[in-house]
């Protein structure tokens, strides 16, 4: 009984509610907005193992206009075709970003020519710029002084990570000929990826959230 009793106890007062919650962008325009089923959940686990972080194991998923996207401090977006945002939900993603919300695109191939003038609707006045090799976001826990690591390959071109920064804060980072995501799916999702990959994936990664979580 009184074995019982403690186990009853540590069930009780032992768990400790999640610190973090990280979501996916749910977006309209048809792109598969729902891709990479596996990675958020393999990143979330390789961060709280690796970073000791305390974020829940499990993805949300979230709406460009919702008011529950401020409960994420990190969020993604992937995908591989098109992206639509309307007035309200421009609104709202720039009052995120503005306000302290971190966002990563991943393009998942062939993203790149829907989600660059929606992000223009959000930041008329920025620019994506590609981010030096020597810049924080490659050198958190894990280091990449050479910058983005390349996970797949698609067109022969090399890996950049380019960031929308405003009042001097990174607050979108954009992953394009990478495709970053992929390699935090479960290993054997793509039969080319080796585990090499995708531990720098995983490692990169960890960057990205523990740089949105301390800027």
């Amino acid at each position: 009984m009184k074995h019982l009793l403690l186990i009853c106890f540590f069930s009780l007062f032992g768990h400790t509610e999640p610190t973090y919650k990280i979501a996916k962008i749910k977006y309209s325009g048809g792109g598969d907005w729902y891709g990479d089923r596996t990675a958020l959940t393999n990143l979330i686990k390789f961060c709280n193992e690796n970073l000791k972080t305390n974020i829940k194991p499990e993805e949300d998923v979230v709406e460009v206009g919702s008011e529950t996207l401020f409960n994420y401090p990190f969020t993604f977006l992937t995908g591989h075709g098109n992206v639509v945002f309307s007035d309200q939900e421009v609104k709202n993603l720039r009052k995120y970003l503005t306000g302290g919300g971190f966002l990563h695109i991943d393009d998942n191939y062939g993203l790149n020519q829907f989600i660059r003038p929606q992000m223009k609707k959000v930041f008329p006045e920025l620019d994506f710029v590609e981010l030096p090799v020597n810049h924080p976001i490659f050198h958190q826990k894990f280091a990449f002084p050479n910058g983005l690591p390349k996970i797949h390959e698609h067109n022969g071109k090399r890996p950049q990570g380019f960031g929308l920064i405003y009042k001097g804060r990174l607050v979108c980072f954009y992953t394009y000929e990478c495709d970053l995501g992929n390699g935090w799916e479960d290993f054997g999702t793509y039969p080319s990826d080796t585990q090499e990959s995708r531990l720098k994936a995983l490692k990169m990664g960890a960057n990205l959230i523990q740089y949105a979580l301390t800027q």
